[in-house]
């Protein structure tokens, strides 16, 4: 998995990659009460708005990390927003994307590097 200083996650999945938030950003957020998605085949650019959170405490943008185009969304977020907070890393991906530069993962950190940055 690669971080983003925004505290997403992203994971590849076969060409695509899998995009979410960290369980230290969905602690962050507290209980999450709607989540907004994005249309499939909708075309990013890095730091472009994608997601909208909202929970008890705040509404946050989640931002595309890399360019690309967004392939298919988790629709069970919109049923049960609460999935953020239950398994931030697993159930609650928000979106794939097909990425057009795979280079550009190398430049998000590892592991090791987001848990310094939160240290």
């Amino acid at each position: 998995m690669k971080y983003t200083e925004d505290h997403e996650w992203l994971r590849t999945d076969g060409d695509l990659v899998v995009v979410g938030i960290t369980e230290h950003a969905a602690e962050q957020l507290g209980d999450v009460v709607f989540v907004e998605l994005p249309e499939a085949e909708t075309q990013v650019s890095t730091g472009d708005d994608a997601v909208v959170i909202e929970s008890v405490k705040a509404a946050s943008d989640i931002t595309a990390p890399v360019d690309g185009e967004i392939v298919e969304v988790n629709d069970a977020l919109t049923d049960n927003p609460g999935l953020v907070n239950e398994d931030p890393l697993g159930a609650a991906w928000f979106f794939k994307m097909k990425v057009e530069d795979m280079s550009q993962l190398d430049s998000l950190m590892d592991e090791d590097a987001y848990k310094e940055m939160i240290g």
